[in-house]
């Protein structure tokens, strides 16, 4: 379980996360939604650790996080923007991963379920974007660990690939796990999320299920609710 409490970050005047209070259970799919600039990202680096708080506090299964990280061990995390090494080879670089992390391993079966065998011996500079999002994805997932963070895993990804990493992601939530999602794409949302927490302006404007948004904003699908809640805003 994860708790944050009043959690306050700005970078210079600029706040990014107002006093923000939200509670994470274990097992389910939650998804970050907010337009750009909301602070979903920093709110994924601060329970990294990746971006230390103004003021609040996070804990991870009863522990507080702050000048820790042995708790990052039950985390795979998917970053936006995948910044590998442009000479290393794509087997160099999932090996040199595998030696680093401790835990059960799966890259085989990853591999060929994202058709990744050709690419292996190819630098990664060479490789399209689609590709090696595809590679993230194998690194993300070859480790079993309990809490999975997904920071807009579908960009890039061809209609065949992102069939596969959903049923992917709902085949880690159905082993118990929980997996948190920061995404713009609406219809993956509302085909996989048990929950969504939607930000605005560094605040938590709505938290619940994908049938309380669209009950509440009196809309039959989630971009819709979502567009009209940015247009009250808006006006």
């Amino acid at each position: 379980m994860i708790i944050i409490q009043n959690l306050y970050k700005k970078f210079g005047k600029l706040t990014v996360l107002d006093r923000i209070d939200l509670k994470i259970n274990n097992q389910g799919i939650i998804t970050i939604l907010g337009p750009n600039g909301s602070g979903k990202t920093t709110l994924i680096k601060c329970l990294l650790g990746m971006v230390i708080l103004n003021s609040g506090s996070i804990t991870f299964n009863e522990m507080n996080i702050l000048g820790k990280w042995d708790y990052r061990k039950q985390i795979s995390y998917m970053p936006q923007i995948a910044m590998f090494p442009q000479n290393l080879k794509v087997i160099e670089l999932i090996k040199m991963i595998k030696n680093l992390r401790e835990g059960a391993i799966r890259d085989s079966e990853l591999i060929s379920m994202f058709k990744l065998e050709e690419f292996l011996d190819k630098k990664l500079g060479n490789l399209s974007g689609g590709t090696i999002q595809k590679v993230n994805i194998v690194l993300t997932f070859m480790f079993d660990s309990p809490f999975i963070v997904l920071d807009e895993p579908t960009t890039g990804l061809d209609p065949v690939a992102l069939i596969r990493l959903k049923e992917l992601i709902i085949k880690e939530k159905n082993k118990g796990k929980t997996i948190l999602i920061s995404t713009h794409i609406m219809s993956f949302v509302e085909e996989i999320s048990d929950g969504i927490v939607f930000l605005l302006d560094g605040n938590i404007y709505f938290e619940g299920t994908v049938a309380k948004i669209k009950e509440q904003t009196k809309q039959n699908n989630l971009e819709n609710a979502i567009a009209n809640i940015l247009q009250e805003t808006y006006d």
